[in-house]
C-alpha cells in the first residue's frame, strides 16, 4: 500500500461514497455542495462560494445569447436557478503563499441522468464488488471520484509538508453545470472568486491516469427543412424532406472524412475519426400516411485544437450552400441551419508548461505512461485555458464508462490518482 493510501485511503473511500450518494442531476447540486464545503472547512481549508450569472455568461461565446436559455438548460429545464446552484472551493496555503504559485485542482459535482431500469442497483447507492476494488455508482467515473482525489491530494500534501519547505496555494474546486457547458468553471474564469492569481490547473476528468493536454471543441447546429405534404395515395404530389435530408447528411459525412485527412494534429492520429459529426436527433413528418413536409435535425460538429468554432461552422454552412445551389427545391425553400445550446471551443496547453512537467514527473515516479494525449470530448479546462491559466486533465477512470449504466471505477486507480496529484502539487509549488 502506498503512503497516500495508507494515510488517506479509508477516509477517501468514505468521502467518495457519501459524495456519490447525492443525486446531483438536473441542477440539484446544492445539498452536495453544502456538504462538500462543510468537509473542506473541517479539513482546514478556507472556503469560497460563487454563483454563475446568466447575464455574464450570455456574453460568452460558448453560451446562448439569451440569459433565459442559460438559466433553463436541457439538463435542468425544470430545476433551480443559477442563484440556487453554488460552486464551492477550498484553499490551503503553504509557507509564504504570495511568494509561490497557485495550483487549482478542479472537478465537477454534477452528473448526467441515470436510467434506473438499466442499472443493477440504485445508481445513487454506491456498491462495491466482492474484491472491494470496483465502485459502481452514477458519477463514479465522471467525475466524483476524481473530485474526491483533489480534496485528499491537497489534504495529504498539507499533512506531509514540513513548515517552510513549500510556498504557494492549492485550490480545490467543486463546480456545477459542467455537463451543461461549464457554468461554474466559466463563471470562475470570467470573474475570479479569489483575491489572488491562479497560475495553473489540473482537472481530474477520467483520463485513465494519462495526461491530456488537448481537448476537442464542438459546435451544435439545428437543421430545418421544408417540403410539401400530400396524401400517401398521391405522394407524387408532395415533396418529401427525407431525400433532401439524406443528401445533406451524406455531404456532411463526406466533409467529415475530408477534414479527417486535411486537419491533422499529432495528439489525434490514433483516432479513427478525429473530428466527428454526429446527427443526434431527427424529427420528421406528422402522420404515417402523409408525405413528410417538415424535418428538424440536431447535430454536433467536431472542432480540432487550433480551429475555432466559427471556422468549422462556416465549413459546414458552405457545404450546405453548395447543395442548395444545385437543387431547385432547396434553392426555392432554403434550409435553416442555426446554432443552438452550448458551444465548445477546442483547447490546448503547451507541453513545456510547468504544470505539465510537474504532473509527468509525479506520474513517472509511479511508472505511469506519461505520453501526452488529446481527447475528442470537451471539458472545463477550456475555460481556464481561455483565461490564460495552463490546464491539464488527469484523473482515474475510463471515459468509456462515463454516462453509461453501472458506471464503474477501479479503486486502486483512485488512490493512484490521489497520490500522483499530491506529488504533482508538491513539485509545482516547490
Amino acid at each position: 500500500m502506498t503512503e497516500f493510501a495508507d494515510a488517506q485511503g479509508d477516509q477517501l473511500r468514505e468521502f467518495t461514497e457519501r459524495l456519490l450518494s447525492f443525486d446531483t442531476t438536473g441542477g440539484r447540486e446544492a445539498p452536495a455542495q453544502e456538504w462538500f464545503a462543510d468537509r473542506l472547512a473541517e479539513f482546514g481549508f478556507e472556503t469560497y462560494e460563487w454563483f454563475a450569472d446568466a447575464e455574464e455568461l450570455a456574453a460568452h461565446p460558448s453560451f446562448p445569447d439569451d440569459p433565459a436559455d442559460i438559466e433553463r438548460t436541457e439538463a435542468s429545464a425544470d430545476g433551480p436557478s443559477l442563484a440556487e446552484r453554488p460552486n464551492v472551493a477550498g484553499v490551503l496555503e503553504f509557507g509564504r503563499p504570495e511568494a509561490g504559485p497557485t495550483l487549482v485542482l478542479n472537478g465537477h459535482v454534477d452528473v448526467v441522468p441515470a436510467a434506473r431500469d438499466s442499472w443493477a442497483a440504485d445508481p445513487f447507492e454506491p456498491t462495491w464488488d466482492e474484491s472491494g476494488e470496483e465502485l459502481v455508482a452514477r458519477g463514479a467515473v465522471d467525475m466524483k471520484s476524481g473530485l474526491a482525489t483533489c480534496v485528499f491530494a491537497a489534504k495529504h500534501l498539507a499533512e506531509r509538508t514540513e513548515p517552510g519547505t513549500l510556498d504557494g496555494r492549492i485550490v480545490v474546486e467543486s463546480v456545477v453545470g459542467e455537463e451543461e457547458g461549464g457554468l461554474g468553471a466559466a463563471a470562475a474564469a470570467l470573474s475570479s472568486p479569489y483575491p489572488f492569481e491562479r497560475d495553473a490547473a489540473i482537472v481530474a476528468e477520467p483520463t485513465d491516469l494519462t495526461p491530456v493536454v488537448a481537448t476537442e471543441g464542438s459546435v451544435m447546429k439545428r437543421l430545418r427543412l421544408a417540403g410539401r405534404s400530400a396524401h400517401a395515395a398521391t405522394r407524387w404530389r408532395g415533396e418529401s424532406v427525407l431525400p433532401h435530408f439524406e443528401r445533406i447528411r451524406r455531404a456532411f459525412f463526406e466533409l467529415e472524412a475530408e477534414r479527417s485527412e486535411a486537419v491533422t494534429h499529432p495528439l489525434y492520429e490514433g483516432f479513427e475519426v478525429p473530428w466527428p459529426v454526429v446527427v443526434g436527433t431527427v424529427d420528421a413528418g406528422t402522420w404515417s400516411s402523409t408525405v413528410p413536409a417538415t424535418l428538424t435535425a440536431e447535430m454536433r460538429l467536431g472542432v480540432a485544437p487550433g480551429e475555432t468554432v466559427a471556422e468549422v461552422e462556416a465549413a459546414y454552412e458552405d457545404r450546405l450552400a453548395e447543395l442548395v445551389a444545385e437543387d431547385e427545391w432547396l434553392a426555392e425553400h432554403p434550409p435553416e441551419f442555426e446554432r443552438f445550446s452550448i458551444q465548445f471551443e477546442a483547447a490546448e496547453t503547451d507541453a513545456d508548461e510547468p504544470v505539465v512537467a510537474a504532473l509527468r514527473s509525479a506520474m513517472a515516479d509511479r511508472d505511469l505512461d506519461t505520453t501526452l494525449r488529446g481527447a475528442t470530448y470537451g471539458a472545463d479546462s477550456r475555460h481556464y485555458v481561455a483565461a490564460g491559466i495552463p490546464t491539464v486533465l488527469f484523473g482515474p477512470g475510463n471515459i468509456e464508462q462515463a454516462h453509461f449504466p453501472n458506471e464503474t471505477v477501479r479503486w486502486p486507480d483512485v488512490e493512484t490518482a490521489g497520490a500522483t496529484l499530491a506529488d504533482a502539487a508538491r513539485t509545482f509549488l516547490g
